[in-house]
């Protein structure tokens, strides 16, 4: 551990000012704040989801065929996006911090809007690639800028809940995504002399660039500048946030540099890897196993059907996500909402392929979307609990960074494996594995006796004392 200034309390949470739940004023800012943000940024993220996973219905329906596409070498096209947007992570965060969040995801937006749309006139499997590569190069710092974003809005104890409320949009994107991915590719076929599975990245990469366009003149960088709130609404919500990040530097001391070098934030990193690698695994293969189904079951589905039976498990893991957050704000506990959610989740899914008929795989398979979904939105409330400032930039950055190696990992390896063995069975065996050693990992760091360190024990993260818990 990263030794440092002062021992940790035994058992603190990060916490807003003590009248957070009763100042009428920072509750009158907070719900305006909710209001007016929480929608918007759902609706970013709703279509960014969409633009990186879209490549997981093209697939097998034309686009493997047209270019030729292995199962291996569309697992290396799906997570090859991963590669650009990890290596540019770090450096996108901390220009969001430096820049300000409006012009920041104002440029990403736009950028990754055009590449998303230049997929539809890919030539071969070499600009396939290129093309993937690129659009992570562009979408690099979103998500993670967008969870820092909050932390400039949100006092701790709504954190957890208005992230999963933003992040709604992962199982909201994928069950509307699919059947809209469906439609598209079925009455795209032939618009402007395009394939089906083209016209669909071109419809759905468009969007992203003009919303680009509105982020520059709808977001604001910080409470201070939020004109659309009362005097007193801003100072109230100012002064519980900058309690808040005066806690934080109190207790935690931690620096840049010690947010890119502590073994705790790696070992969180591994956390968040075993449940993205659940994320990814579904998001890109799923509509590959619901396409086999006709061949293990010797059914028959409609390119609509598909997509409708996509959007099940997660329409299904969108309610669970908002409910469970909620549940882990009001009881104020954060490791064992992620870990049991990874075990679960873990334990259902590579059982989803043995089953003896379709409806009974879908169950097992949406099992596991809701322990992944219930598990992500939890899961930022863990770094962004001891990290501020500039080491919350590059924090945040750093373990959506490394959990995202993942998206690589997981779509090519369940690829590979699918190639080399001729079935889905051991690539869904591994994405269980994985979820597992995540839910594993948790509950080992939640147990570690309290050192003198510069991070915060998840103990003392995911179970705030009383007092904590009743300011």
């Amino acid at each position: 551990m990263t030794s440092e200034h002062s021992a940790a309390p035994a058992r603190h949470d990060a916490v807003a000012s003590p009248d957070a739940g009763t100042d009428p004023e920072l509750r009158s800012a907070t719900r305006k704040v909710a209001r007016r943000l929480t929608p918007f940024l759902a609706l970013l993220y709703f279509v960014n989801y969409l633009d990186r996973t879209n490549i997981g219905f093209a697939g097998p329906n034309g686009m493997n065929d047209e270019l030729g596409l292995s199962e291996a070498a569309f697992g290396l096209a799906a997570g090859i996006f991963f590669i650009g947007y990890l290596l540019l992570e770090v450096p996108s965060n901390l220009a969001l911090h430096r820049f300000g969040a409006r012009r920041w995801i104002a440029r990403i937006m736009v950028t990754w809007g055009l590449v998303a749309a230049a997929l539809a006139f890919v030539p071969s499997e070499g600009w396939l690639y290129t093309l993937r590569f690129l659009l992570g190069v562009a979408e690099a710092g979103f998500f993670p800028g967008v969870v820092l974003y909050l932390t400039f809005w949100f006092p701790q104890r709504e954190r957890a809940r208005m992230t999963a409320l933003f992040m709604a949009a992962i199982p909201v994107s994928s069950a509307v995504g699919a059947p809209l991915s469906a439609l598209l590719i079925e009455h795209g076929e032939g618009l402007l002399g395009l394939s089906g599975w083209r016209a669909m990245f071109l419809l759905e990469g468009v969007p992203a660039a003009a919303l680009g366009v509105v982020t520059w003149f709808f977001l604001t960088d910080r409470p201070a500048d939020a004109t659309w709130l009362e005097p007193a609404e801003r100072r109230a919500l100012t002064a519980a946030l900058d309690a808040d990040d005066a806690h934080k530097s109190r207790t935690y001391h931690v620096s840049m540099r010690e947010s890119l070098t502590s073994r705790r934030i790696w070992a969180l990193a591994f956390v968040y890897f075993g449940i993205v690698y659940g994320l990814y695994a579904l998001g890109f293969f799923l509509p590959t196993i619901i396409k086999g189904f006709e061949q293990q079951f010797g059914t028959s589905y409609s390119l609509l059907e598909r997509g409708l039976i996509n959007a099940v498990p997660y329409a299904v893991g969108a309610v669970a996500m908002v409910w469970w957050a909620r549940h882990g704000d009001r009881r104020g506990e954060r490791v064992w909402h992620v870990a049991l959610p990874a075990f679960v989740g873990g334990a259902a899914i590579p059982v989803a392929l043995y089953l003896g008929s379709p409806a009974a795989a879908m169950a097992a398979v949406t099992v596991c979307a809701v322990g992944v979904m219930c598990a992500l939105p939890t899961f930022w409330a863990l770094p962004t609990a001891f990290l501020t400032g500039a080491a919350a930039a590059s924090g945040i950055a750093l373990v959506n960074s490394v959990g995202n190696t993942a998206g690589f990992a997981a779509p090519y390896i369940t690829g590979w494996l699918a190639d080399l063995t001729g079935s889905q069975r051991t690539g869904l065996w591994l994405v269980g594995a994985a979820m597992v050693a995540a839910g594993v990992t948790a509950v080992a760091l939640r147990a570690t006796p309290a050192t003198r360190t510069g991070t915060a024990e998840p103990q003392q993260v995911g179970s705030p004392s009383r007092a904590a818990h009743r300011a």
